[in-house]
């Protein structure tokens, strides 16, 4: 690949086979450096976050980038490749789906439903669309609540994955403040809290998973927060202005990024934990040492192998006896996927909403995808439920093509990232458990390859500054 300037904007020549192409240079997601990435079959991958553009058309085929880059006409002379004029979008004719349902509705207003509305537009469909979400905002960038909105480096009009020009633009009926208390299967319809119905054709149950709330005396009081949801991301930040001190309870992947945007405010954080090594069970002991060596760095103190008992105004007493004085409490002590619906409509349940490899449920025309679905993964030949930004976006946008009659199997590899302050890891792949940490390179001097193997097998990669390596992994499950 060669990077190069037309005019301002910054191009990247790229080779697909015979075939030369110029598009846009950085990716629409985060503006991650398409020339680090990896061309792969036509298309171009980000390093950061693992998104895919046509090299063709420029369209952003897999999440979480939603828009396209731009492409420009190529022409050669002799040894010579010239850059011409920018071309059209990257929209292109798609054939006539197969399956055509009356209208679609969407319960669920986060990243598997946007992204499903977003693909079933661009895949032409041409029917009504409802979203009814029970969020007072519009779907929002949710990793970013516990990062960078949180630590105060991005800004709030970065958030909403779309403007409200999308929505209408693209006659999307979004339905904020609204909660589906019923489906009824049978009529195809859905009962909304206020008692309407809605008929659909079709349906995508992409409700998410609800955080799980601890059963403590003082659990509800106005200083505590969970964070889900852009409206509990602000409440915490308003906090922050007068907070001195922070108990963080739990620490999952949320609780510590809470904890490491908290620090970056200035505010003093306690983290506290029933395990003994943060993030063990994911990420192994090695690296899991490493992130807590990592925060403590930065001046977390951890309370690890206790849990949160009470919260009596501005005390947080611990299982050991011991007690924290705290302005602002967070929980982050897991949660728990949103299956009440499907419960009540008679689809199968099990430990999430069980589906297909077209993510179709036990109910004909009704679909899940996102935290709440659980899916049968290729490689592991086991259901799996994964709670992770990119594989709810990457299901919402099969749905969508299944919905529509595609029948294209979710086989995507799992991605997801986390930041730690200016450490981000990478993460490809799914291991619930293995009998061998392979480390390449350094955690100290952040850079290394962290392969969880399982029988010789490598089953997840984690990856510090290594984001090629990332991508050549991910490439490899989706080979193997």
């Amino acid at each position: 690949m060669l990077l190069g300037q037309v005019g301002d904007d910054d191009v990247l020549i790229a080779r697909a086979g015979n075939d030369l192409f110029a598009v846009g240079a950085h990716c629409t997601h985060y503006h991650g450096p398409l020339n680090d990435g990896l061309v792969v079959d036509g298309t171009v991958r980000c390093p950061w976050h693992h998104a895919c553009f046509s090299l063709r058309t420029g369209e952003a085929v897999r999440a979480p980038a939603l828009d396209s880059i731009a492409c420009w006409r190529v022409e050669r002379q002799g040894d010579r490749v010239i850059v011409r004029e920018k071309l059209n979008g990257a929209d292109s004719a798609r054939p006539a789906s197969p399956t055509r349902p009356d209208s679609v509705v969407i319960v669920g207003g986060g990243a598997a439903g946007l992204a499903a509305a977003d693909m079933l537009r661009r895949e032409a469909y041409d029917g009504p669309i409802t979203m009814i979400s029970a969020d007072d905002s519009p779907p929002v960038d949710r990793p970013n609540l516990s990062k960078d909105y949180l630590a105060g480096s991005a800004q709030e009009d970065w958030i909403p994955l779309r403007g409200p020009e999308f929505y209408t633009d693209n006659r999307i009926e979004l339905l904020l403040n609204s909660r589906v208390t019923a489906i009824d299967a049978a009529r195809r319809e859905v009962v909304l809290g206020n008692g309407p119905r809605r008929a659909f054709g079709a349906l995508l149950i992409a409700t998410g998973a609800d955080p799980s709330r601890l059963p403590i005396p003082g659990a509800d009081a106005p200083h505590v927060h969970y964070l889900r949801s852009f409206a509990d991301s602000k409440a915490i930040v308003q906090k922050t202005s007068t907070a001195k001190r922070a108990v963080v309870a739990g620490a999952s992947f949320i609780g510590l990024e809470v904890a490491a945007s908290l620090r970056q405010r200035g505010i003093d954080v306690d983290v506290v934990a029933p395990e003994r090594v943060p993030l063990e069970r994911v990420m192994g002991h090695e690296l899991g040492r490493f992130i807590r060596s990592l925060h403590e760095s930065h001046g977390v103190v951890f309370h690890l192998g206790e849990t949160v008992t009470a919260i009596d105004g501005r005390r947080v007493s611990l299982s050991g006896g011991s007690t924290l004085d705290a302005d602002v409490v967070v929980m982050g002590v897991g949660v728990r996927p949103a299956t009440a619906l499907a419960e009540q409509a008679g689809l199968t349940v099990d430990r999430g909403i069980v589906v297909n490899e077209y993510l179709e449920t036990s109910a004909p025309g009704i679909f899940a995808a996102g935290d709440v679905a659980r899916w049968p993964d290729p490689r592991s030949g086991e259901h799996v439920r994964i709670e992770h930004w990119v594989v709810a976006e990457r299901q919402g946008q099969a749905a969508a093509k299944n919905i529509l009659g595609r029948r294209a199997p979710f086989a995507d590899v799992p991605f997801f990232w986390s930041q730690h302050y200016d450490i981000p890891i990478n993460y490809v792949g799914h291991a619930e458990r293995w009998d061998e940490v392979r480390i390449d390179g350094s955690m100290d001097a952040h850079d290394c390859a962290v392969s969880y193997m399982q029988a010789g097998r490598r089953l997840a990669v984690a990856t510090i500054y290594r984001d090629r390596e990332s991508l050549q992994a991910e490439l490899a499950m989706e080979q193997s």
